[in-house]
């Protein structure tokens, strides 16, 4: 492909490159380049959210450059402050350790694993001594540090900054120093780290890499960026109704964010589809059925996709109680002495709300049933036998069978 060819793919689902004028100069030396995007595992799905910014990685890779995934098994350990409004908890090696396992193996399924460079940052910076951080420290301003949206509003609020995040992007510039990027991707969010990156490298004599942001997604209750925190993501591990079902649960108006971050659709169809949608030329649930095929084929393939089209269609247009709802245990840790269930806690034990307090909230609104009858009474209990072989359903569009 030509540049101009390149930097055009290359745009798609980015709201800044600092600067285009540098990468059509790499780009233009005919090599590959090598392309960073640092992840710190800390959890265990990649949601919808993050395989953004894998996908634009996944993106240079076909292109014929080199892909670097950076593990921040040391930087975890930090927590990237980016964001944040108060210092996020620190976690250990082993809680990393997990998580880095849990999502390897997820990531190859948007990378090619055999074309992507895996290194890990705790082989750099672990090493690192004392002297060698105040040495690092020195190259970088407590000034410029502070200017940072989320520092500067946590200290006009008197909300405390720890020393370690302080250094958290000193820490992500060592990497970009460490292999020598061409290019780091990131979020909107890492903006000023990434452009860290880019001043520490060249002061060790490199050259700068460029910064290519990319949005944030936002989560399926519309409001908030996906965040599993939150608890408003689609895994792309999902179970492909579960992936199409809290696709179809999106607000309509951020469907084009979705086609143009997490698809492959042409953004000439993406924006044609949408508009005929806002003008009424379509309804608006069969764009979003379109979406949601889309994504479901991306991770499970087209033949997934199109059976849990079906199974929507039958069980939310058509209404019918569904027949195929994925099994689920009822764990027998939930058994109290009486030999009775909480159904609060077995929502909340089959990961269908966050907490005992969510699932009670969803009943006492309705959003739970058994075999289609309301079940809105929270402190009711239930005998084990009395739960399994029904349907349980929690929100719109998430079902088990319990057993």
């Amino acid at each position: 492909m030509t540049v101009d060819e390149q930097l055009e793919l290359l745009r798609r689902g980015t709201t800044e490159i600092i600067s285009e004028g540098d990468l059509r100069e790499k780009l233009a030396k005919g090599r590959p380049l090598r392309v960073k995007l640092g992840v710190d595992p800390t959890a265990k799905h990649v949601t919808l959210g993050w395989a953004v910014v894998l996908r634009k990685l996944r993106d240079f890779q076909r292109l014929g450059h080199q892909a670097v995934l950076i593990i921040g098994d040391f930087t975890s350990m930090i927590g990237d402050p980016s964001g944040k409004n108060k210092t996020r908890p620190q976690l250990s090696r082993e809680e990393v350790q997990a998580n880095v396992d849990a999502v390897m193996l997820q990531i190859g399924k948007i990378l090619d694993p055999a074309k992507t460079e895996i290194l890990f940052n705790k082989d750099w910076l672990g090493p690192m001594t004392f002297e060698d951080v105040i040495r690092l420290a020195s190259r970088y301003t407590v000034a410029r540090i502070l200017e940072r949206d989320d520092f500067a509003k946590r200290l006009a609020e008197q909300r405390p900054i720890a020393m370690h995040e302080i250094l958290y992007p000193l820490c992500q510039g060592m990497d970009s120093v460490a292999m020598k990027a061409d290019v780091e991707i990131g979020g909107n969010d890492q903006k000023f780290n990434c452009l860290v990156g880019r001043t520490l490298m060249e002061q060790y004599g490199l050259e700068p890499q460029v910064v290519m942001l990319c949005p944030l997604l936002v989560g399926i209750d519309g409001k908030e960026k996906m965040s599993q925190s939150l608890g408003n993501y689609i895994s792309i591990v999902d179970e492909p109704n579960d992936m199409f079902g809290k696709t179809m649960s999106i607000p309509d108006e951020i469907m084009e964010n979705y086609f143009e971050l997490a698809t492959d659709v042409p953004m000439d169809e993406v924006r044609r589809l949408c508009a005929d949608a806002r003008e009424g030329r379509v309804n608006p649930r069969d764009v979003k059925r379109r979406l949601a095929r889309e994504i479901v084929a991306l991770y499970h393939g087209p033949e997934a996709a199109e059976a849990a089209d079906a199974y929507f269609v039958a069980t939310f247009s058509q209404r019918r109680q569904p027949v195929d709802a994925p099994e689920a245990a009822i764990p027998g840790e939930l058994v109290r002495e009486d030999g009775s269930v909480s159904l609060p806690a077995l929502i909340a034990a089959l990961g269908l709300a966050k907490t005992n307090s969510e699932a009670r909230r969803l009943m006492q609104a309705g959003g739970v049933s058994l075999d289609g009858e309301r079940a809105d009474d929270p402190v009711r209990a239930y005998r084990p036998e009395e739960l399994r072989g029904r349907v349980l359903r929690v929100g719109k569009h998430q079902f088990r069978r319990l057993a």
